[in-house]
C-alpha cells in the first residue's frame, strides 16, 4: 500500500492544523485568507496562505521541522471572507480579522478551527 506525502505528513509527531468552518452560510470557509505568527521578540510571520474548498490548508501549519513549543497567533482575514460571498458588512466591519493566540506545548497534534460568521465566531482545541 502507497503512503502519500500528506499521509506521511500527518503521521508526525508534531503539527499543527486548522480548519475553518462558515456558520453564517453553513459550508466550509474555502479561500479565506490567514496568517500563522510565532512570539518572539516580535511577531515572526510564518505561514501566509488560504483554505481550499474543505475550509483546510494543504499543508500543515507547523510540522516536525518547525514545530516549536511556544506561543502563536493565527490570524484570519473574516471581513474579506464574507465580503468576497455577497455579504453586505457595516463599515467597518464588526469582525475584521480574528486574531487567535494559543500555546504549544510539546503535545503531538494541535488542531485549531475557527466557526465563525460576520458577527460571532468560537474556537477550541480540536482533534
Amino acid at each position: 500500500m502507497r503512503v502519500s506525502s500528506f499521509e506521511r505528513e500527518m503521521a508526525a509527531v508534531g503539527r499543527l492544523t486548522t480548519h475553518v468552518l462558515d456558520t453564517a452560510n453553513g459550508c466550509p470557509a474555502a479561500g479565506m485568507q490567514l496568517r500563522l505568527y510565532r512570539h518572539a521578540e516580535a511577531l515572526e510571520l510564518l505561514i501566509s496562505t488560504e483554505t481550499n474548498a474543505d475550509g483546510r490548508v494543504d499543508q500543515l501549519l507547523l510540522s516536525d521541522d518547525t514545530f516549536v513549543a511556544g506561543r502563536y497567533q493565527l490570524h484570519f482575514d473574516v471581513a474579506a471572507y464574507f465580503c468576497a460571498r455577497g455579504h453586505a458588512l457595516a463599515e467597518p466591519a464588526f469582525l475584521d480579522v480574528v486574531t487567535l493566540a494559543f500555546g504549544l506545548a510539546d503535545e503531538p497534534h494541535y488542531h485549531v478551527p475557527l466557526l465563525v460568521s460576520p458577527w460571532s465566531y468560537s474556537t477550541y482545541r480540536g482533534s
